[in-house]
């Protein structure tokens, strides 16, 4: 760490919990990150600020203007631009030393695989559940942890399965892909601006925690926020010893 950066993160450092040893570990980090939308921008904010050494964001969508009401990683002028070049640009203009991967593409299969296998924790900040249980299966298979969020109207949820401990649940253990669970949309029911800040910024909190040791993380647990009466329940998770996904982990 240079004397620029002991300048730029000193409010870290002062932190007993972080110190030099903490904010190197960031700096060292290589976070995935599927989405960069109302879940994925303000993840992205705070984990660039904050000195993570590589973000490699996943995203296959276009800014639209609809987005702007809560994507705050994108500005007006980026409508119509891929949404990861869009964020690269917002994050090297708040931390030009993040080293930005910006990836096109709904990644699935194969390439989904190997980007998981390089990182050192996954932020899941995707829309359906396709996508989140695809997301899932590459993190149970290459033990890494996973960082999940939703947000849909004023409901909010966050999750932390940490997947290098053998009785850490899945997300599969919550949510089996064989069930039949209701897709919703932003795009047909709405969502409430900051419920997405919130649960993004508490994601990129969780992840900044797990990198660098410091307290506990929400593993094994699901946060449960109502953002119309402020209402917070947090719900201990158990490993499903029948899950299709984990259970022969």
């Amino acid at each position: 760490m240079d004397d620029e950066q002991l300048l730029r993160y000193s409010r870290h450092i002062l932190l007993p919990e972080i110190g030099i040893e903490g904010q190197q570990r960031l700096l060292d980090a290589h976070v995935l990150m599927i989405g960069a939308g109302g879940l994925g921008s303000p993840a992205a904010l705070y984990l660039a600020s904050a000195g993570i050494g590589t973000l490699t964001i996943c995203d296959g969508d276009v800014v639209d203007l609809t987005n702007l009401q809560r994507q705050i990683v994108h500005r007006e002028a980026a409508v119509g631009q891929p949404k990861v070049a869009s964020a690269r640009d917002t994050l090297l203009a708040i931390n030009p030393r993040v080293n930005i991967n910006a990836v096109q593409e709904r990644v699935a299969g194969d390439r989904l695989a190997q980007l998981v296998a390089a990182a050192d924790i996954v932020l899941d900040g995707s829309d359906n559940f396709a996508t989140r249980h695809a997301v899932n299966r590459a993190c149970v298979a290459a033990r890494k942890p996973l960082v999940s969020g939703a947000g849909i109207r004023f409901d909010g949820q966050l999750a932390v399965f940490d997947l290098r401990s053998a009785q850490s649940p899945c997300y599969a253990c919550l949510f089996p892909e064989s069930a039949e669970t209701e897709e919703m949309r932003c795009a047909v029911m709405g969502v409430f601006a900051p419920l997405v800040g919130i649960i993004g910024a508490m994601q990129a909190a969780e992840t900044l925690k797990i990198l660098c040791g410091a307290g506990e993380s929400l593993n094994g647990r699901l946060l449960l926020l109502d953002a119309l009466s402020m209402d917070v329940r947090t719900v201990k998770l158990q490993r499903d010893p029948g899950c299709a996904v984990c259970a022969g982990r």
